[in-house]
């Protein structure tokens, strides 16, 4: 015993447990001002969970309400990101019931509509942010047996939006829907249901129905931390949606949220409505409500019957309650004709009743449900039995008017009223209220003319005919040219509904059928002619005749192996047999396509009835001819390769060849200054008409940019950084004065008795290829200084333009400038190998005397300054 109750306690322990019982919920929040430390709100965050007080049973277990839920706050940033921790909430004090009380006592079979609430708050302290927050609740466990969610066992998740809170005016409660969730809805019954919402900052309300949310991470009825926004969508049963979740026929009003419309059947369906908030013309938030509408199986008694009944085929007529109510069991019919005593009246829900004479009748029903709720509706009947519409229509092509004939006929009254439409769509004037009218239509083609037919009694009915309007007499003949041998007999074939008369009727037997046969001896042009009630069509055909034919294939030819051709032959003849029949597309054809695996002679007998001929064409299958060149190469920039390629051919070409020597050969030397694709075509003589070729492509490696330096002046036994750029790897020549050759920064230290040395530099690469580049140094005998022109002539003819001062000796080089008389400073630089061009903010300055000052450090540390005068000429 004791090994069982232990089995069975792992068995409840280790299975997932669910409980379906939630049957709406709702998260709302009221800003409650500045919080405990700057730069934060506080926020009282509401959660209302509904169950239903009498859950359906089967599927889950049922459930109460719980005493405790888990929620969190998201920051709504992409990805979302949870703010703090989880807060678990208890439920505020005793559950809250809504209970419909008292509901209507004409309501058969009313719900009981009941619902239990719980409430759950927290507060929270909330960091001003620009993006805001999404508040979450999540549960595994929905009520049972919902009719608009496919499948079962599915949660929910229900949330608030805050948004972003910057400003003072944005400060934000949201709206919170008001609790009318006891309204009674009968399935296929007209209801309204207020589903509307304050605001506390009388924000404008605008509503929608949306997507319910799943239940996310909730795999059984356990607390769980909800998953990060944003949530999947339930999957909704056909025929429903997020935005229709009770079906096509029922709506919400987009500014009351007020329900409305024809409900589905019995059941309970989840709606969700999302309510949006706008301030100063500007979305907000969206808030959303997730509830569980029951439907109910039951109906409300009601008597109604159709505003007018009429009879004009006969005296029966069965009657029933068009109202859906099932609850009526009473039913009281009245027919108005005292004439059939007894049988005037019935109980029978759908009683067929047959009047005693032709006339007008007065119609009763009453109806009352099993707690006594009455109603009642009377209608017209109107008997007036042997009306026959009906219509003919003569006509054949849209030249000629088409007649249209009223052929209705009535037994009681007269036939008094026409309405015709013929179904001409290019215009509205197709009508007449004419008996028999005549329309003539702008064109051919399809129509369905419709005429609408009544009497004085008020029967009236509906009847359409297809109208086909041919532009002419439809004639079609299967050839219009053909061919026959001077000693034949050739049967012409003519199509269409009518008479039928042929010209010339010389060599022709039955001129005036639609198949006669002929037998000119000279080419003959055949009219037919077809008279179809006065419409008429003329075609002719054309008969060439031949006293004997013959048939050209040319002259032998030739084709490359697994290339085809279409022969071209010449002939009149009208049947072809070709042989063999190997690599041929159709041996039955004049023009077949022929693609020969090897030499073939083909032979073709043609004829025209019973003149033959006969004729044969050799096709030469040759090979393609054959090159090949070497693989791939790389090159640097500047050099040259050579190419080797083979052919089994006559001749051949290289392309493109404006960049290679030799191009005449077959090991011609390239030196493209891009990467290059070569192509080498082989020819033959020996009858394939194409070539072949074979592409090699030469890539060039980018061009070395080698740079030594600009030239430069040095003050004798002054040590100078040269610096290199543009490789891997550095040679410098000659090697005077320099500590390092291999390195691309060497450094060089000139005496007195030199006055300049070029430098030559070669920059490698990775890949070997290399560029040189050289800079000159000058070797002054003086001490460190920096020297200035003393006049200068910016006339733009590029000599002498630019004032520069040319820093000798000097490490550092911190200022240039120039001044006019007036002390304003007109020009200044940092930058060595920078000058004055002679203008101020791009005008030019006048001739003169300017005063200049530059200032650096040589490289003793020693400071270094100058101030003199220049002169501008112009």
């Amino acid at each position: 015993m004791k090994k069982l109750l232990f089995l069975l306690l792992i068995i409840l322990t280790a299975a997932p447990s669910f409980a379906g019982h939630i049957a709406g919920g709702e998260i709302y929040y009221t800003n409650l001002g500045p919080g405990q430390t700057p730069n934060t709100d506080r926020y009282k965050i509401t959660l209302r969970l509904f169950r239903e007080c009498f859950p359906p049973q089967g599927g889950q277990p049922t459930a109460d309400l719980p005493v405790e839920v888990w929620m969190a706050v998201y920051n709504r940033t992409t990805p979302a990101t949870q703010y703090g921790s989880t807060h678990i909430v208890g439920i505020d004090g005793p559950k809250q019931k809504l209970q419909m009380t008292s509901p209507n006592p004409c309501i058969t079979n009313p719900p009981v509509v009941c619902y239990e609430v719980g409430t759950f708050t927290f507060t929270v302290d909330l960091p001003v942010t620009p993006n805001g927050y999404t508040i979450s609740f999540q549960t595994c466990c929905r009520t049972n047996g919902i009719s608009n969610i496919a499948g079962s066992g599915v949660g929910a998740t229900y949330t608030a939006e805050i948004p972003p809170s910057v400003l003072p005016t944005d400060k934000n409660s949201s709206a919170v829907f008001s609790l009318k969730d006891t309204t009674l809805v009968c399935k296929n019954s007209n209801f309204m249901l207020d589903f509307s919402a304050t605001d506390a900052d009388g924000d404008s309300l605008s509503y929608a129905f949306c997507n319910a949310y799943n239940g996310g991470n909730t795999t059984n009825s356990a607390n769980v931390t909800p998953s990060l926004p944003p949530y999947g969508s339930i999957t909704y049963s056909a025929g429903f949606s997020g935005s229709s979740p009770l079906g096509s026929q029922v709506t919400i009003n987009p500014a009351t949220g007020m329900i409305s419309g024809t409900s589905p059947g019995a059941g309970s369906y989840v709606v969700t409505v999302c309510v949006s908030e706008w301030r100063n013309g500007r979305l907000i938030s969206i808030h959303r409500k997730d509830f569980t509408l029951k439907i109910g199986d039951c109906t409300l008694s009601a008597a109604e019957l159709k505003p007018d009944y009429i009879t004009c085929d006969g005296y029966t007529m069965t009657f029933q309650n068009e109202s859906t109510s099932a609850g009526n069991n009473s039913y009281t019919w009245n027919f108005g004709d005292p004439a059939s005593g007894a049988n005037n009246v019935s109980n029978l829900p759908t009683p067929t009743h047959t009047y005693s004479d032709t006339g007008i009748y007065t119609l009763k029903l009453k109806v009352e449900n099993t707690v006594g709720c009455r109603d009642s509706a009377t209608a017209l009947v109107r008997v007036y039995p042997g009306f026959f519409p009906e219509f003919d229509v003569i006509g054949s092509c849209f030249q000629t008017p088409f007649q249209f004939l009223d052929r209705t006929t009535t037994n009681h009254g007269v036939v008094s009223s026409w309405r015709w439409d013929f179904g001409d769509l290019s215009t509205t004037a197709d009508t007449s209220r004419l008996r028999n009218p005549n329309y003539q239509y702008p064109n051919s083609g399809p129509r369905t003319a419709t005429l609408i037919v009544g009497n004085s009694k008020g029967c009236i009915d509906t009847i359409t005919r297809p109208v086909v309007v041919n532009d002419i007499p439809l004639l079609q003949l299967p050839f219009k040219d053909t061919l026959i041998c001077s000693i034949d007999t050739l049967p012409l074939i003519a199509i269409g509904n009518g008479d039928f008369s042929w010209t010339p009727t010389t060599n022709m037997i039955g001129s005036n059928t639609s198949n006669p046969l002929v037998f000119p001896k000279d080419t003959t042009r055949y009219i037919v002619t077809l008279n179809e009630n006065g419409c008429i069509k003329k075609d002719t055909i054309m008969v060439n005749v031949l006293d004997f034919i013959t048939v050209e294939l040319g002259p032998d030819t030739a084709i490359c192996l697994t290339d085809s051709l279409r022969f071209n032959t010449v002939s009149h003849a009208l049947g072809y047999v070709w042989t063999p029949t190997d690599g041929l597309s159709d041996p039955g054809v004049k023009h077949p396509m022929a693609a020969p695996l090897t030499t073939t002679k083909y032979h073709v007998k043609a004829n025209l009835g019973k003149c033959p001929h006969e004729d044969s064409i050799t096709v030469y299958v040759v090979p393609y001819p054959q090159a090949s060149v070497g693989p791939d190469v790389e090159i640097c920039y500047g050099d040259r390769v050579p190419l080797t390629a083979n052919i089994v051919g006559s001749s051949f070409t290289w392309t493109p060849s404006n960049s290679l020597m030799n191009p005449n050969t077959l090991t011609p030397v390239a030196g493209p200054m891009q990467t290059t694709s070569y192509v080498i075509a082989a020819y033959d003589t020996l009858g394939c008409p194409k070539p072949y070729r074979d592409t090699v492509v030469v890539t060039v490696r980018p061009r070395v940019q080698a740079f030594a330096g600009r030239d430069t002046v040095v003050v004798a036994n002054q040590p100078l950084q040269l610096t290199a750029t543009g490789g891997a790897s550095y040679l410098w020549s000659p090697t005077i004065g320099m500590n390092n050759p291999t390195i691309a920064n060497p450094i060089v230290t000139l005496g007195p008795n030199i006055d300049s040395v070029r430098y030559l530099v070669r920059v490698t690469t990775t890949e070997g290829c290399f560029e040189d580049d050289d800079v000159k140094v000058y070797v002054f005998k003086t001490p460190p200084d920096i020297f200035v022109p003393s006049a200068f002539t910016p006339n733009r003819d590029g000599k002498n333009d630019i004032l520069r001062p040319k820093p000798v000796g000097i490490r550092l080089f911190y200022y240039f400038r120039v001044f006019n008389r007036w002390g304003q400073l007109v020009y200044s630089t940092s930058d060595i190998g920078a000058g004055w061009d002679g203008t101020l903010n791009g005008k030019d300055q006048g001739s003169g005397t300017y005063v200049y000052m530059t200032e650096g450090v040589d490289y003793t540390g020693k400071p270094v300054f100058r101030k003199g005068t220049v002169v501008l000429i112009r």
